[in-house]
């Protein structure tokens, strides 16, 4: 186990969490058909300075945070998808928590 608890209990979970400023990251799904929804997800980050990544498809994000069967072959099947997901714990230091970091320094360095 990763060590990470990510949140995808739906959108309102997710929005909930990020309100209340206890999630440390957002992926969210551009795909998703109501804007509006972008629009309060990247407000509530930007707001409670919560680091957000942007990814194009809710069914790549579902299949991330599980929402799918896994078949013999190890494919993906039935994949949900899912427009938003949070972190709130990373857990254990690991490699991916440095790539993590990394890219989000990066990224204020160039702003």
């Amino acid at each position: 186990s990763s060590g990470i608890n990510a949140e995808y209990g739906g959108l309102r979970e997710s929005v909930k969490k990020l309100d209340k400023r206890e999630a440390l990251l957002c992926v969210l799904a551009e795909s998703t058909d109501e804007k509006n929804i972008l629009k309060l997800v990247e407000a509530l980050c930007r707001e409670h300075n919560i680091n957000l990544i942007k990814i194009d498809d809710a069914k790549k994000l579902g299949e991330w945070v599980g929402l799918c069967k896994i078949d013999k072959e190890g494919n993906a099947r039935k994949v949900v998808r899912c427009s938003c997901a949070v972190v709130s714990n990373f857990g254990r230091e690991s490699i991916a928590n440095e790539v993590i970091n990394d890219h989000f320094k990066r990224t204020v360095a160039a702003e």
